[in-house]
């Protein structure tokens, strides 16, 4: 097990972990009933935060930030691995593997797990071949995603409902940032981890099809899904990819030092659902 703590990367704290010890720390605060927001960041989750201050405040308030991508675990290895206590980390802790791993260790224990995002298809597609996979766990709760900014009756009645279904682990899928605003937001109103796992939703049902684990292991996944949805993708891999590139080399070099801290609270609640 690997966890070293989280380091800066382009001022957003990103945990050097591994899957072992991510999976625990959330079985753990499970199995405790407390409030956890946990998510996986690749560059575009990354580079959210350090285009919206506000963003880059939220996601300094994560309790678990992920590697989701080569690319962050690359940059974690080649910025902080002299402040590692043992040996660089060696893969990432993609949020689609970290799903699967959880509900395996889910179904062991016991844990039942909560359902929120994607349409009501995905999510009963997505919830069959979980419950396929894994014997025993249970599923005991879903809803679809509204696809708009909800009221706070709506809040307060999702949180209700998540509450009264016993759930002790609840999967957010509603695409980036917006599962991290939610899960943010959210925290407060639910003694459980919040974990916002994206295309793993649409991944699992069936409906996404993920890039070869070649593509995957050197960083290529980018490429794989562009060419799958190039009008939805192209201006992100355009814009983002090389201005991360760009930033990770001056803040080796030292002359980009953005602080975790430097961010902005969010003036008021966008309640996403």
């Amino acid at each position: 097990m690997l966890d070293y703590g989280q380091h800066n990367v382009l001022g957003i704290g990103v945990n050097a972990i591994d899957y072992e010890s991510a999976v625990d720390r959330i079985l753990t605060a499970a199995k405790n009933h407390a409030p956890m927001a946990v998510t996986a960041l690749a560059v575009h989750g990354v580079m959210t935060g350090v285009l919206d201050r506000e963003h880059h405040y939220r996601l300094n308030q994560f309790d678990l930030v992920c590697p989701d991508g080569q690319p962050v675990r690359w940059a974690l290895n080649r910025l902080h691995q002299r402040s590692f206590d043992g040996p660089a980390l060696s893969d990432r802790v993609y949020g689609p593997e970290l799903t699967l791993r959880l509900c395996a260790q889910a179904a062991k224990e016991d844990v039942p797990i909560f359902l929120f995002g994607a349409t009501e298809d995905m999510l009963q597609q997505f919830a069959d071949r979980l419950c396929e996979r894994f014997e025993g766990l249970r599923i005991v709760g879903k809803r679809a995603s509204a696809f708009r900014q909800i009221t706070p009756e709506e809040r307060d009645e999702l949180a209700a409902e998540i509450r009264a279904s016993g759930a002790q682990m609840c999967f957010v899928g509603l695409g980036c940032p917006r599962q991290e605003i939610f899960a943010y937001e959210m925290k407060e109103h639910l003694s459980m981890p919040l974990i916002a796992v994206g295309a793993a939703f649409a991944f699992h049902a069936g409906m996404l099809e993920q890039a070869p684990a070649w593509m995957q292991k050197n960083g290529l996944e980018w490429f794989f899904r562009l060419t799958r949805e190039p009008g939805r993708l192209w201006r992100r891999y355009l814009y983002l990819n090389p201005a991360y590139v760009s930033l990770l080399t001056l803040q080796k070099l030292g002359i980009y030092r953005r602080k975790r801290d430097g961010g902005q609270s969010p003036s008021k609640e966008l309640m996403f659902g």
